[in-house]
Protein backbone atom coordinates (compact mmCIF):
# COMPACT_ATOMS: atom_id res chain seq x y z
CA UNK A 1 0.00 0.00 0.00
CA UNK A 2 1.64 3.37 -1.17
CA UNK A 3 0.48 5.32 1.99
CA UNK A 4 0.15 2.79 5.14
CA UNK A 5 0.20 4.43 8.28
CA UNK A 6 -0.25 7.80 6.93
CA UNK A 7 -2.58 10.17 8.03
CA UNK A 8 -4.71 12.20 5.23
CA UNK A 9 -6.77 15.48 6.61
CA UNK A 10 -9.20 16.07 3.43
CA UNK A 11 -11.35 18.91 3.08
CA UNK A 12 -14.21 18.50 0.49
CA UNK A 13 -14.11 15.23 1.15
CA UNK A 14 -17.91 14.60 1.30
CA UNK A 15 -18.13 15.13 -2.84
CA UNK A 16 -16.37 14.97 -5.86
CA UNK A 17 -12.47 15.03 -5.91
CA UNK A 18 -12.16 15.14 -1.94
CA UNK A 19 -14.89 12.12 -1.97
CA UNK A 20 -12.73 10.02 -4.46
CA UNK A 21 -9.28 10.66 -2.91
CA UNK A 22 -10.43 9.92 0.18
CA UNK A 23 -11.73 6.84 -0.89
CA UNK A 24 -8.67 6.15 -2.87
CA UNK A 25 -6.16 7.10 0.20
CA UNK A 26 -8.16 4.83 2.57
CA UNK A 27 -7.72 2.04 0.00
CA UNK A 28 -3.94 2.86 -0.10
CA UNK A 29 -3.97 2.53 3.67
CA UNK A 30 -4.06 5.95 4.43
CA UNK A 31 -5.93 7.04 8.25
CA UNK A 32 -8.57 9.58 6.45
CA UNK A 33 -10.16 12.56 8.14
CA UNK A 34 -12.97 13.55 6.12
CA UNK A 35 -13.63 17.11 6.26
CA UNK A 36 -17.04 18.65 5.57
CA UNK A 37 -18.39 22.25 5.75
CA UNK A 38 -21.90 21.78 7.80
CA UNK A 39 -23.67 18.63 7.51
CA UNK A 40 -21.72 15.82 9.74
CA UNK A 41 -23.88 13.10 7.64
CA UNK A 42 -22.52 13.49 4.81
CA UNK A 43 -19.06 13.18 6.04
CA UNK A 44 -20.67 10.32 8.21
CA UNK A 45 -21.38 8.58 5.18
CA UNK A 46 -18.45 8.36 3.50
CA UNK A 47 -17.02 7.17 6.67
CA UNK A 48 -19.46 4.76 6.55
CA UNK A 49 -18.24 3.55 3.40
CA UNK A 50 -14.48 3.59 3.71
CA UNK A 51 -14.89 1.54 6.82
CA UNK A 52 -17.11 -0.80 5.17
CA UNK A 53 -14.19 -1.30 3.05
CA UNK A 54 -11.96 -2.39 5.51
CA UNK A 55 -10.46 1.57 5.59
CA UNK A 56 -9.95 3.72 8.11
CA UNK A 57 -11.77 6.94 8.73
CA UNK A 58 -13.04 10.18 10.68
CA UNK A 59 -15.74 12.60 9.98
CA UNK A 60 -15.32 16.19 10.68
CA UNK A 61 -17.00 19.46 9.75
CA UNK A 62 -15.80 22.62 9.52
CA UNK A 63 -16.33 26.32 7.90
CA UNK A 64 -13.12 26.96 6.08
CA UNK A 65 -13.95 30.81 5.64
CA UNK A 66 -13.49 30.90 9.47
CA UNK A 67 -9.62 30.97 10.97
CA UNK A 68 -10.88 30.18 14.44
CA UNK A 69 -12.47 26.71 12.90
CA UNK A 70 -9.80 25.53 10.63
CA UNK A 71 -7.57 25.84 13.90
CA UNK A 72 -9.91 23.81 15.93
CA UNK A 73 -9.99 21.20 13.16
CA UNK A 74 -6.58 21.21 12.63
CA UNK A 75 -5.88 20.63 16.45
CA UNK A 76 -8.78 18.05 16.68
CA UNK A 77 -7.52 15.56 13.48
CA UNK A 78 -4.30 15.88 14.76
CA UNK A 79 -5.05 14.96 18.60
CA UNK A 80 -7.48 12.16 17.28
CA UNK A 81 -4.61 10.52 14.77
CA UNK A 82 -1.69 11.86 16.91
CA UNK A 83 0.38 13.53 13.76
CA UNK A 84 -1.14 14.76 10.15
CA UNK A 85 1.29 13.67 6.92
CA UNK A 86 -1.15 14.98 4.27
CA UNK A 87 -3.56 18.04 3.72
CA UNK A 88 -5.72 17.92 0.32
CA UNK A 89 -7.19 21.53 0.19
CA UNK A 90 -10.31 20.36 -1.98
CA UNK A 91 -13.07 22.24 -0.61
CA UNK A 92 -14.26 25.05 -3.03
CA UNK A 93 -16.71 27.09 -4.26
CA UNK A 94 -17.83 27.90 -8.30
CA UNK A 95 -20.25 29.60 -9.42
CA UNK A 96 -20.71 33.06 -11.75
CA UNK A 97 -19.34 36.76 -10.84
CA UNK A 98 -20.45 38.63 -13.95
CA UNK A 99 -18.94 42.24 -13.70
CA UNK A 100 -21.50 44.82 -12.76
CA UNK A 101 -24.03 42.19 -11.18
CA UNK A 102 -21.94 41.01 -8.61
CA UNK A 103 -22.43 41.30 -5.00
CA UNK A 104 -19.46 41.88 -2.27
CA UNK A 105 -21.28 39.24 -0.23
CA UNK A 106 -20.49 36.59 -3.37
CA UNK A 107 -17.11 37.87 -4.14
CA UNK A 108 -16.19 37.70 0.17
CA UNK A 109 -17.46 34.34 0.19
CA UNK A 110 -15.22 33.09 -3.59
CA UNK A 111 -12.13 34.29 -1.88
CA UNK A 112 -12.58 32.87 1.64
CA UNK A 113 -13.37 29.21 1.01
CA UNK A 114 -11.23 29.37 -1.86
CA UNK A 115 -8.16 31.07 -0.80
CA UNK A 116 -8.29 32.02 2.67
CA UNK A 117 -9.25 28.76 3.96
CA UNK A 118 -6.18 26.85 1.41
CA UNK A 119 -3.84 29.19 2.89
CA UNK A 120 -4.93 29.13 6.70
CA UNK A 121 -5.27 25.19 6.40
CA UNK A 122 -1.93 24.88 4.98
CA UNK A 123 -0.84 27.32 7.77
CA UNK A 124 -1.78 25.44 10.93
CA UNK A 125 -0.73 22.03 9.33
CA UNK A 126 2.63 23.00 8.67
CA UNK A 127 4.03 23.47 12.39
CA UNK A 128 2.87 20.05 12.64
CA UNK A 129 4.58 18.78 9.39
CA UNK A 130 7.79 20.66 10.22
CA UNK A 131 8.03 18.86 13.35
CA UNK A 132 7.54 15.93 11.86
CA UNK A 133 10.13 16.61 9.53
CA UNK A 134 7.76 15.73 6.47
CA UNK A 135 4.85 16.37 5.09
CA UNK A 136 2.92 16.82 1.86
CA UNK A 137 0.23 19.44 1.08
CA UNK A 138 -2.31 19.04 -2.15
CA UNK A 139 -3.95 21.84 -3.28
CA UNK A 140 -6.92 21.45 -5.97
CA UNK A 141 -6.90 24.39 -8.05
CA UNK A 142 -8.48 24.79 -11.61
CA UNK A 143 -7.48 25.07 -15.13
CA UNK A 144 -9.39 28.65 -14.93
CA UNK A 145 -6.29 29.60 -12.62
CA UNK A 146 -4.25 29.70 -15.93
CA UNK A 147 -7.23 30.59 -18.32
CA UNK A 148 -9.88 33.35 -18.76
CA UNK A 149 -13.34 32.28 -18.31
CA UNK A 150 -15.83 35.47 -19.42
CA UNK A 151 -18.07 35.79 -16.29
CA UNK A 152 -16.14 33.64 -13.73
CA UNK A 153 -13.32 36.23 -13.03
CA UNK A 154 -13.31 36.40 -8.81
CA UNK A 155 -12.93 32.81 -9.38
CA UNK A 156 -10.29 32.90 -11.90
CA UNK A 157 -8.64 35.38 -9.59
CA UNK A 158 -9.32 32.76 -6.85
CA UNK A 159 -7.58 30.29 -8.55
CA UNK A 160 -4.74 32.12 -10.00
CA UNK A 161 -4.15 33.16 -6.07
CA UNK A 162 -3.89 29.69 -5.51
CA UNK A 163 -1.53 28.62 -8.20
CA UNK A 164 1.17 31.24 -7.06
CA UNK A 165 0.33 30.53 -2.94
CA UNK A 166 1.21 26.56 -3.65
CA UNK A 167 4.42 27.89 -5.73
CA UNK A 168 5.78 29.93 -2.86
CA UNK A 169 4.90 28.00 -0.12
CA UNK A 170 6.32 25.05 -1.74
CA UNK A 171 9.37 27.25 -2.09
CA UNK A 172 9.35 27.82 1.81
CA UNK A 173 8.53 24.34 2.53
CA UNK A 174 10.54 22.12 0.67
CA UNK A 175 13.85 22.52 2.86
CA UNK A 176 11.49 21.27 5.94
CA UNK A 177 10.72 18.22 3.88
CA UNK A 178 7.34 19.37 2.86
CA UNK A 179 6.10 19.15 -0.99
CA UNK A 180 3.60 21.48 -1.77
CA UNK A 181 2.00 20.95 -5.03
CA UNK A 182 -1.14 21.68 -6.92
CA UNK A 183 -3.57 19.64 -9.32
CA UNK A 184 -5.84 22.23 -11.77
CA UNK A 185 -8.74 20.12 -12.80
CA UNK A 186 -10.28 21.17 -15.91
CA UNK A 187 -14.15 20.15 -16.66
CA UNK A 188 -14.80 17.43 -13.64
CA UNK A 189 -17.97 15.18 -13.47
CA UNK A 190 -18.71 15.94 -9.91
CA UNK A 191 -22.40 16.16 -8.25
CA UNK A 192 -21.80 20.21 -8.45
CA UNK A 193 -21.74 20.29 -12.09
CA UNK A 194 -24.48 17.18 -12.39
CA UNK A 195 -27.79 19.58 -13.75
CA UNK A 196 -25.26 21.05 -17.25
CA UNK A 197 -23.85 17.85 -17.81
CA UNK A 198 -27.76 16.32 -17.68
CA UNK A 199 -30.20 19.04 -18.88
CA UNK A 200 -30.77 18.73 -22.64
CA UNK A 201 -30.40 22.91 -22.86
CA UNK A 202 -26.91 22.87 -22.39
CA UNK A 203 -26.30 19.69 -25.02
CA UNK A 204 -25.23 22.45 -27.76
CA UNK A 205 -22.45 24.09 -25.06
CA UNK A 206 -21.04 20.41 -23.57
CA UNK A 207 -21.25 19.75 -28.05
CA UNK A 208 -19.15 22.44 -28.47
CA UNK A 209 -16.54 22.26 -25.66
CA UNK A 210 -16.25 18.39 -26.77
CA UNK A 211 -15.37 19.83 -30.30
CA UNK A 212 -12.58 22.39 -28.44
CA UNK A 213 -10.97 19.46 -26.18
CA UNK A 214 -8.40 17.42 -27.66
CA UNK A 215 -8.94 14.05 -26.22
CA UNK A 216 -12.36 14.67 -26.97
CA UNK A 217 -13.42 14.04 -23.21
CA UNK A 218 -15.85 16.76 -22.10
CA UNK A 219 -15.31 16.08 -18.38
CA UNK A 220 -13.25 14.28 -16.63
CA UNK A 221 -13.65 12.17 -14.08
CA UNK A 222 -12.99 12.88 -9.93
CA UNK A 223 -10.86 9.10 -9.54
CA UNK A 224 -8.63 10.82 -12.43
CA UNK A 225 -7.90 13.62 -9.78
CA UNK A 226 -7.89 11.43 -6.84
CA UNK A 227 -5.21 8.97 -8.58
CA UNK A 228 -2.85 12.29 -9.57
CA UNK A 229 -3.40 13.39 -6.08
CA UNK A 230 -1.80 9.99 -4.67
CA UNK A 231 1.01 10.23 -7.30
CA UNK A 232 1.97 13.12 -5.63
CA UNK A 233 1.44 12.15 -2.04
CA UNK A 234 3.12 8.87 -2.59
CA UNK A 235 6.60 7.90 -2.74
CA UNK A 236 6.24 8.39 -6.66
CA UNK A 237 6.09 12.14 -6.42
CA UNK A 238 8.90 12.82 -4.32
CA UNK A 239 10.56 14.85 -6.71
CA UNK A 240 7.45 17.12 -7.29
CA UNK A 241 7.78 20.70 -5.39
CA UNK A 242 6.13 23.62 -6.55
CA UNK A 243 3.87 21.41 -9.60
CA UNK A 244 0.72 22.95 -11.33
CA UNK A 245 -0.28 19.64 -12.79
CA UNK A 246 -3.15 20.75 -15.07
CA UNK A 247 -5.65 18.17 -16.01
CA UNK A 248 -8.11 19.47 -18.44
CA UNK A 249 -8.43 16.90 -21.22
CA UNK A 250 -5.88 19.36 -23.41
CA UNK A 251 -8.81 22.12 -23.24
CA UNK A 252 -6.44 24.78 -22.22
CA UNK A 253 -3.62 24.02 -24.84
CA UNK A 254 -5.53 26.11 -27.56
CA UNK A 255 -6.48 29.02 -25.09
Amino acid sequence: MKLDGKVALITGGTSGIGESCAELFASEGAKVAVVGSSDIAKAEAVTARIEAAGGTAKPYVGDLSRVSEITKLVAAVSTDFGRIDILINSAGVFYPTPAGETSEADYDRMMDINVKGTFFSANEVAPIMKAQGSGCIINISSVCGVMALGGYSAYCAAKAGVNFMTRALSQELAPHGISVNAILPGNTATPMNENIRTEAEFKPMLDAMAAATPSGRTYSEAIDMARAALFLASGDGRAMHGALLVMDEGFSLGM
